[in-house]
């Protein structure tokens, strides 16, 4: 895609790309999807960079609310809002911001949130083989809110749990809880 094909568009929904206001849109449309798709360019592995370390012990680590915005792949319109994580080291812990920039990798790609959460899930699982990885995210989509249904308040909730999230109950039910806490 380039310049001529963003004018294309203007010209067919009835704009004037020569108007002032829009001279620069071509230029400022193309470097904002390059950014909100700039995760088709990262690689786990570089993402991690090594950040890998032992674990002491085999407590709970639970991240939560770590904002994400991604584009539905079905319509190109935004979808956002939080997601959580939570994972239990079986010999291995990953520092705290690797967790996050995988949340970003995956979220930076045209998506569907039912794809996104697992896809961050399995991500932690292959990089530091936990006993268990949760992953919960409640996103809004614009795609329902501003066309189709027009459900301005609705939120979607998916959740990938893995291993011991997956397995036991009460092992859930505290990260479920964790991340309801105020």
């Amino acid at each position: 895609m380039n310049k001529k094909d963003i004018e294309r568009i203007l010209i067919n929904i009835g704009e004037n790309p020569q108007r002032a206001g829009l001279k620069k849109t071509p230029e400022r449309f193309l470097e904002t999807w390059k950014f909100l798709t700039s995760g088709y360019s990262l690689e786990i592995k570089k993402l991690v960079n090594g950040a890998v370390y032992t674990a002491e012990d085999n407590n709970m680590i639970v991240i939560k609310d770590i904002d994400f915005f991604s584009l539905c792949e079905h319509h190109l319109l935004p979808f956002f809002g939080k997601m959580h994580i939570g994972y239990i080291p079986r010999k291995k812990i990953i520092g705290l911001s690797k967790s996050p920039r995988m949340v970003e990798m995956f979220s930076r790609r045209l998506q569907v949130q039912e794809r996104l959460i697992p896809q961050v899930a399995n991500a932690i699982e292959s990089a530091i083989k936990p006993d268990g990885v949760a992953v919960v995210a409640d996103a809004i989509h614009t795609c329902m809110a501003m066309r189709g249904v027009q459900k301005v308040n609705s939120k979607t909730i998916t959740s990938c749990m893995l291993g011991a999230f997956k397995k036991n109950p009460a092992t859930r039910n505290e990260f479920l809880q964790l991340i309801m806490a105020k």
